[in-house]
């Protein structure tokens, strides 16, 4: 690395097929409230796309829209060669994935009705092998986020990272139930910044007992994203209200969190204030909700800039 340049980040998390259907009906239709425990039900999808995700994936990739060096640190299974490929085009390194052949990779199966209710079901496969991977195995990284992964995963790599006095947020994602007050209580102790969406923040709350005040003793920042009324970033000088960037469309809200994540950790490589990572984070959101899937939005630096000052034109 020279000297000015920006580090690496490794993001730890997981990669994952999504698999897509679209059912054009309504599930209330087909699902009888006096027979739900007998259930027994097809529903047919014309419709059906496959989309390469996981949050280790959506945050490097938007990362790389930025023009920043990120690594995927994540678990795989022996399918994994189509994402592989993906990556490479995409410009996201694969140094730090590793193979698990006797797995296949953590895979979702989403099925959305005309309302945009959701049936899931989750496969997580070789991300339960996360812990195979090490911090350490890594070389002159700058900042890491502990994104959702396999749980051991996650408790090894949040303790690796402290080990090693390397900055990383910590972002517990759909993966905070899974861990105790206590445990999220250590994670807090280990990480630099925690950031998390309003109901996680609700849900962090009630398990270790910390208000704003309290948790901002312990990191630099936290950060709360709301969805369509922005986010707040909290730090012991007060809070800092980031409003949503406008979007041209509303497509698929699905990766948004990922892309803002990416802003963040852009922001905080570059050295950046608050208010600035704050503005790239929101408008990272927005430009993701205007496409189908996680991994399908593009731009060039140039038309990012242009856009990021007309969202937030600079104070006079």
């Amino acid at each position: 690395m020279r000297p000015g340049e920006p580090g690496k980040a490794l993001i730890c998390g997981s990669l994952a097929f999504d698999t897509i259907m679209v059912f054009g009906d309504r599930f209330a239709r087909h699902i009888l409230p006096d027979k739900i425990h007998m259930l027994n039900v097809s529903f047919l999808v014309p419709q059906l796309r496959r989309e390469f995700g996981g949050c280790a994936g959506n945050i490097a990739y938007n990362l790389s829209l930025l023009g920043d060096v990120a690594y995927p640190m994540a678990t795989v299974g022996r399918d994994f060669g189509p994402y592989r490929e993906w990556m490479a085009g995409a410009g996201v390194p694969a140094d730090h994935v590793r193979v698990i052949d006797a797995e296949l990779t953590a895979q979702a199966f989403i099925t959305t009705d005309l309302d945009d209710n959701q049936i899931t079901a989750f496969h997580p496969g070789a991300m339960q092998h996360a812990h195979e991977n090490r911090v350490t195995d890594a070389a002159d990284i700058a900042i890491g986020i502990v994104a959702p992964d396999g749980r051991e995963g996650m408790i090894q790599h949040a303790a690796q990272f402290a080990a090693a006095r390397i900055p990383f947020i910590f972002d517990p994602g759909q993966g905070l139930p899974m861990f105790s007050g206590e445990e999220l209580a250590r994670f807090v102790g280990q990480a630099t910044w925690v950031t998390v969406n309003d109901y996680e923040w609700q849900l962090l709350q009630q398990k270790t007992g910390w208000n704003v005040p309290e948790l901002t003793q312990r990191v630099a920042a936290l950060i709360v994203t709301r969805g369509a009324a922005g986010s707040v970033i909290y730090t012991r000088d007060g809070e800092l209200a980031i409003p949503s960037a406008q979007a041209v469309a509303v497509v698929d809200p699905t990766g948004c969190g990922d892309a803002y994540r990416a802003g963040l950790i852009h922001g905080l490589l570059h050295g950046l204030d608050w208010l600035s990572t704050g503005h790239i984070a929101s408008l990272m959101g927005a430009i993701k909700i205007e496409s189908r899937g996680t991994q399908n939005h593009r731009f060039t630096r140039a038309e990012f800039d242009a856009r990021l000052a007309s969202a937030f034109p600079p104070a006079r």
